[in-house]
């Protein structure tokens, strides 16, 4: 939102300059982004006059010029083919900063003779061309202006403010909305200008039929006949160009004024274009035939669709449509220099609907933009009158009687404020009255009479729904500035450190998994209902009431779904073979304690081929990985068992595990997904993946234990193998773990180096061989010792139903 400092002193009384009303603006909470002051860029240009022309002796295009300045008389250079003597125009001087052409002008020699300055034309000071002389010359001035004047009173120059308008404040798209706020902050009086009604003289012969009111709840309008459109008068371009709008003629340029002037968009109609004597208001329509919407070409000349979403304003009893309702009028009805006779709209389009239409035709107008942040109901009419009094000033005319269809949107609703709340609330210790002046100062109806107030928001506040929101208002007008300062309490002995043991571990595991090839993926913390219910997940209670997307309306039950589709996305686009990872959470339901941090790892193996063998199985890699990230978050890994075929219906029956700490706690599940999941998310197999949940696991201590010494063994190691026949039924990793406990001291590593089924092993049965590292720690091991270890080996393996293989 733009505008300059003499349109704000429409509105306001005050003396400050452009950087004091920014700095109230930013104090009362209106983002200042950009202050723009063409006065100091015009500062060194100042009005001259050429006394002597005469032809440059080594160009036949330039002329050498005696110039009158305000540094006396100057020699100059010029190319313009209107230099002439007794010709009033621009002068820059040595060392000035011309916009147009982005140099700084030096002295140096011109085809032998010195330039002692430049004389400008208007697009070298950015200025209007035509209206101070030829295109294709310097400015020719009126010849009674004053040698020496500057430039930037000569053309009006004049600061402009660019601020930001937050959602909630659409009286801020209009400056005397701004005007009321800076003179509640003490910059100024607000001049709040009445506006007086026009009265009519004959009825109205367009009618107006509302078959949306959910879309617009009211639409006025009136039929002014007998103007005169063409160019805006100087002083109406001028404020419109001051702030990027160009001008187009007075009807629309009145409607533009209107709308940055009051915040209050309104359209014009060509009278003798419309078809019909009604304007109706409809959802748009659908061909029953062909299942396409209507089509409307609007003034920018683009076609647009309009289905039943968008509201459309039409003529020809309805049929014809001439306007997208709250965005933008259709081109068939717009008004040019010939208009004559012309009706003046003034409605009020459902913000929803306007926003939803603004998405979804990717239009972005100045009335929609409006209209999607909640234009003043209470300004239909009003906003009419105005326009109508400064057309008939500008295009004279005759209007009509005022039609009006529809009810506009009630007022805010009152509400009980106590004024101790903002003492309470912000801590700035106010007089009732101070508080109760600035609240009136915004416009908000105060009944003082208890100790309890009855405040009433203003028409154009529907932002304001109880007390805080005052607290809110008169901090602001106060200043933020004016907020007490307060220490924080003592917090005795310092903090021992900014994260939690849990905290710890997310970080921990961020970073190993980093460190294992997994990149952290981020992604939402929803998913689509029908998704959701592939993973146990879609309760009603976990669905969203306003979702950002339809296809995002549930809350997760699991990472999975959403790192499969990331998976997916990327093999779309070549990328096949990822290793993704995310820590966040899930929820399982909506109870206070039924939100849950996971950790969720997903590989999708396909590398490139090679000469080589397929190497190891990516199942019992991903086993690796996770078994890893347990050991380094500090899990007890020993006690976790591992249980097969009881994993949920996403994954794969026959390649999918879980680890259990004890019969009931599930810490984590992992495998390959199940084919039929994986087709309805769009995947392809294979996929592998695990998921970890972090408070299943007991918190770590906070204070781990300090590292030790290095464990560098001086003597050297060696190996035994062992090939023990086990049920077909019992996990290798049970025999594994009971091999290693035989000798906790001198067993450093047990691996497993082959599984065999067949010829020599009873059906129900395999054979597995493990190698078993043995570290002496004090002297060489003899032979005895090492059988005694091979005993206790064997031993451990017997009481899980193993032998040793003959």
């Amino acid at each position: 939102m733009k505008f300059t400092l003499s349109w704000l002193k429409n509105h306001l009384t005050t003396d400050a300059d452009i950087h004091r009303v920014a700095e109230v603006m930013t104090m009362a909470g209106l983002e200042v982004e950009e202050i723009h002051d063409p006065a100091a860029a015009l500062a060194p240009f100042t009005v001259a006059r050429i006394v002597e022309a005469v032809q440059h002796p080594n160009a036949d295009r330039l002329r050498v010029c005696q110039v009158e300045t305000v540094d006396g008389m100057k020699e100059i250079v010029c190319g313009a083919p209107n230099a002439r003597p007794g010709l009033v125009t621009i002068y820059a001087p040595i060392g000035a900063y011309v916009p147009g052409l982005g140099v700084t002008l030096v002295e140096k020699p011109v085809r032998g003779v010195v330039s002692n300055g430049m004389l400008c034309s208007a697009a070298e000071l950015e200025q209007p061309e035509g209206r101070y002389g030829p295109d294709d010359g310097i400015m020719d001035l009126p010849t009674d202006l004053r040698v020496g004047t500057p430039a930037a009173a000569l053309f009006g120059a004049d600061p402009v403010i660019d601020f930001e308008v937050t959602p909630n404040r659409p009286d801020w798209l209009g400056v005397s909305g701004i005007a009321r706020d800076l003179a509640a902050a003490g910059l100024g009086d607000f001049l709040d200008y009445r506006i007086a009604p026009v009265r009519g003289g004959f009825p109205c012969p367009i009618t107006i039929r509302l078959d949306a009111p959910e879309q617009c709840p009211v639409f006025a309008g009136r039929l002014i006949r007998g103007v005169k459109n063409g160019p805006s008068p100087d002083w109406l371009q001028r404020q419109l160009t001051s702030i990027g709008l160009r001008s187009i003629n007075r009807l629309v340029d009145v409607t533009n004024l209107i709308a940055y002037d009051r915040a209050r968009p309104l359209h014009v109609y060509d009278a003798a274009k419309l078809v019909g004597s009604e304007i109706v208001v409809r959802p748009g329509l659908t061909s029953a035939d062909t299942g396409e919407p209507e089509h409307l070409i609007a003034l920018d000349g683009k076609t647009y669709p309009a289905d039943a979403a968008v509201c459309v304003i039409a003529d020809a009893d309805g049929e014809r449509p001439i306007g997208l309702g709250g965005v933008m009028g259709g081109e068939s009805t717009g008004c040019s220099d010939e208009t004559v006779d012309v009706f003046v709209e003034s409605a009020w389009f459902d913000p929803i609907v306007t926003a939803q239409t603004g998405r979804s035709l990717n239009i972005s107008s100045d009335a929609q933009y409006r209209f999607a942040r909640t234009v003043d109901p209470a300004s239909v009419v009003p906003g009419l009158e105005l326009a109508t009094r400064l057309i008939l000033d500008l295009c004279g005319g005759e209007p009509s009687d005022i039609v009006v269809a529809g009810q506009a949107p009630a007022d805010p609703a009152a509400f009980d404020f106590d004024p101790a709340y903002v003492k309470r609330l912000s801590g700035m210790d106010l007089s009732r009255e101070r508080i109760a002046d600035i609240l009136k100062a915004l416009g908000f109806g105060v009944e003082t009479g208890g100790a309890v107030w009855r405040v009433t928001p203003p028409s154009w506040r529907r932002d304001v729904e109880g007390p805080a929101d005052l607290v809110e208002e008169v901090a602001r007008i106060q200043g933020f500035d004016a907020l007490p300062d307060t220490p924080l309490p003592d917090q005795g002995s310092p903090s021992k450190g900014v994260l939690s043991p849990r905290q710890t571990q997310v970080r921990i595991a961020r970073r190993a998994l980093a460190a294992l090839g997994y990149s952290e993926a981020v992604t939402w913390s929803f998913t689509s209902t029908a998704t959701a219910a592939l993973f146990g997940g879609g309760d009603v209670r976990l669905q969203l009431e306003n979702p950002i997307a339809s296809d995002l309306d549930c809350m997760r039950p699991s990472i999975l779904p959403n790192l499969i589709q990331a998976a997916a996305r990327n093999a779309a686009r070549g990328h096949a073979d990822v290793a993704l990872f995310e820590i966040g959470p899930v929820y399982l339901s909506d109870g206070p304690k039924d939100q849950r941090t996971a950790i969720a790892g997903l590989v999708a193996p396909h590398a490139a081929r090679h000469w080589s063998a397929a190497g190891e199985d990516a199942l019992f890699a991903l086993k690796a990985d996770l078994m890893a990230l347990l050991t380094e978050i500090g899990a007890p890994t020993a006690g976790l068992q591992l249980v097969q075929g009881q994993n949920r219906d996403w994954w794969h029956p026959g390649r999918s595990a879980r680890l259990q700490m004890g019969p009931k706690v599930v810490a984590a599940e992992f495998g390959a997904l199940h084919p039929r999941t994986l087709k309805a998310l769009d995947a392809e197999a294979p996929i592998l993946a695990f998921e970890l949940i972090l408070d299943a696991l007991p918190e770590p201590r906070v204070k781990a234990k300090a590292r030790g010494n290095a464990d560098l063994p001086t003597l050297m190691p060696l190996t035994r193998d062992f090939a023990f026949v086990v049920e077909d039924a019992r996990p290798v990793g049970d025999l594994v773990r009971a091999a290693a406990s035989a000798d906790k001291t001198l067993i450093a590593d047990v691996r497993v180096f082959d599984v065999y089924r067949g010829t020599g092993v009873e059906p129900g049965f395999k054979s597995v061989a493990l190698e078993v590292v043995l570290q002496p720690r004090t002297a060489t091991l003899t032979d005895a010792e090492i059988e005694a270890l091979s005993n206790k080996i064997i031993a451990a393996a017997e009481k899980l139903g193993a032998r040793l293989r003959s």
